[in-house]
């Protein structure tokens, strides 16, 4: 399993086993639940595009999506729901109020199946996780 650098200075989780498409990872979305693996798999599929500089990698047994190296997304699966996080999430803008959890850094969306999502609110979460770790990554903030 790739190590995760940290930068302490710039609070960036860098994966330089970040790879363009990791095999594995659709392989991941095979063996979960049809329903969860579903949402799970859209979402990932949402992050994968927001640009071509976007690369992924399972960290800690679930898709990451990064910026080059710097990781700014994750979708994993549990029992009944499904987590969109953000690695700094605390730092985004939330007008919706779509993030939850007390980390330092990272918050979450759940998505539960059969429960409507706000999509607009959460791939305007997504695109600003990648606006602003696009924006760390380069060193610029």
């Amino acid at each position: 399993m790739p190590e995760a650098q940290n930068a302490k200075s710039s609070r960036l989780m860098l994966f330089p086993d970040a790879v363009p498409h990791q095999p594995a990872i659709d392989d991941w979305f095979a063996a979960k639940p049809a329903l969860l693996g579903d949402i799970a798999r859209h979402w990932f599929g949402v992050l994968r595009q927001c640009g071509p500089d976007v690369q992924e990698l399972l960290h800690d047994h679930h898709p990451t999506a990064c910026v080059g190296t710097a990781a700014f997304a994750e979708v994993n699966v549990f029992t009944a729901h499904v987590n969109v996080g953000f690695f700094l999430g605390a730092l985004l803008p939330d007008p919706q109020g779509l993030l939850q959890g007390t980390g330092k850094f990272m918050r979450h969306v759940k998505l539960r199946p059969g429960e409507p999502v706000d999509a607009a609110a959460l791939l305007q979460l997504i695109q600003s996780a990648y606006n602003d770790m696009k924006i760390r990554a380069a060193g610029e903030i």
